[in-house]
């Protein structure tokens, strides 16, 4: 899981920035208002209890998120959410799957079809690229004193299905519903998950050049910064130098 380990590292440095805190915050609630349109007990929803863990990873306010679960119930005035899909291909044929959150369904789709064009890219139909990826569970886990290899015998006992340590983290993969078991597996030994999330994991990678692989690095960093884009997910190949490359 190397290429998502270190697609997930930049992604993650980046939203680490101020300068991108307060569109982290805007994502987050929207996404803790569509989960809680199925329950607004944490407790008995699981995909509201991941989004708020998810939030609260960020250092979301408290108020911040029960307005966002309020907003659910239509206690709290708001828009109409819903959540989309585009699928398509960027340079090279690098498949796209990017999620999206949206209150205006044609002004999102404007925007992400004028930013994946602009790239020499174009969507698709439906389908288009879904059988390239299967869901996974995804955990990050900061290593910080700890061993890593004792770090990752706590996510290979709770079951996870691959472990990689990047960066003074461990990353790791499950199955979708093992992703609450393995988040309190590394929470139960006080260390800190950075984050949790059910993702796209593909099933296959391709290798680019390193042109065309910064050109699609790019267009999802492009694609992401729009406000209603929640993830962008990709099948291009990452090695360490191509990161190294891309980050100098």
């Amino acid at each position: 899981m190397s290429g998502h380990s270190k697609w997930a590292t930049i992604k993650r440095q980046k939203a680490a920035t101020d300068a991108k805190r307060g569109q982290a915050f805007t994502k987050l609630g929207r996404e803790i208002t569509i989960a809680a349109r199925d329950g607004p007990d944490p407790n008995s929803n699981f995909r509201l209890r991941l989004a708020i863990a998810r939030a609260r990873d960020a250092n979301m306010p408290a108020d911040n998120i029960q307005r966002a679960i309020k907003r659910a119930s239509g206690s709290a005035a708001g828009e109409s959410i819903e959540e989309l899909v585009y699928e398509g291909y960027g340079p090279g044929g690098a498949a796209l799957y990017i999620e999206v959150v949206t209150d205006n369904r044609n002004r999102t789709s404007a925007a992400v079809r004028n930013v994946v064009q602009s790239a020499g890219g174009s969507l698709g139909e439906s389908g288009s690229v879904t059988w390239l990826f299967e869901p996974r569970g995804m955990v990050t886990v900061e290593v910080g004193d700890n061993d890593p290899d004792d770090v990752a015998m706590i996510a290979i006992d709770a079951e996870a299905d691959d472990v990689e340590s990047v960066d003074g983290t461990v990353e790791v993969q499950c199955t979708p519903g093992r992703l609450e078991s393995v988040r309190s597996a590394f929470e139960s030994e006080q260390l800190k998950v950075i984050s949790s999330e059910r993702s796209l994991s593909p099933k296959s990678s391709i290798s680019l050049d390193r042109q065309t692989t910064h050109q699609v690095m790019r267009l999802v960093e492009n694609l992401e910064e729009l406000d209603d884009v929640r993830n962008v997910h990709t099948n291009i190949d990452l090695t360490q130098e191509m990161v190294e490359s891309y980050r100098g």
